[in-house]
């Protein structure tokens, strides 16, 4: 990994609503956490204005120089999401990777999937856009959408719940 795609990664952790975001490659270690970090380790701290940290172990034999990046994010605080309670026969599908979550191919395009329509394992159910890839998400599950857990166009974490399909459906 490059200079120029450790700021673009740092650029679109900016936009996004990650508080914290760790990579591992090989010898390369990267861990960027936003002001949004403070405010869920420490309470106290997360009132004041804190920069995005971005520390790095990197080999020596890397083109990337070993120096901190810091950056001010300035986003505004949306309103915190509560967990949203799962019944134990639904099952979820998740976000793959890091990016920007697209519930059509297109803005002038309908959706992959709609709240009532079934899916099969290699149903294309959205796309997450991670620094300019555009990788369709499969739902690699079996059954019937009843829920979409996130607005188009939105941010997504690794691992994040985007769908959620009822398998009797």
């Amino acid at each position: 990994m490059d200079y120029k795609e450790i700021q673009s990664l740092i650029k679109l952790i900016s936009n996004s609503n990650l508080s914290e975001f760790k990579m591992k490659d090989g010898d390369l270690r990267l861990t960027i956490r936003t002001k949004e970090y403070h405010k869920y380790v420490n309470a106290p701290q997360a009132q004041t204005a804190a920069p995005v940290v971005v520390s790095s172990h990197i080999p020596a034999h890397s083109e990337v120089r070993s120096e901190p990046v810091a950056e001010t994010v300035q986003q505004e605080n949306k309103k915190a999401e509560t967990p949203v309670e799962v019944k134990k026969e639904l099952l979820e599908i998740k976000s793959p990777i890091v990016g920007t979550f697209y519930r059509s191919p297109g803005p002038d395009k309908d959706p992959y999937v709609k709240i009532g329509d079934n899916v099969d394992k290699d149903t294309v159910v959205c796309i997450v856009e991670a620094m300019k890839l555009f990788n369709e998400i499969e739902a690699e599950v079996r059954g019937k959408i009843v829920d979409v857990l996130v607005e188009d166009a939105s941010p997504v974490e690794y691992d994040q719940v985007l769908f959620l399909v009822d398998p009797k459906g």
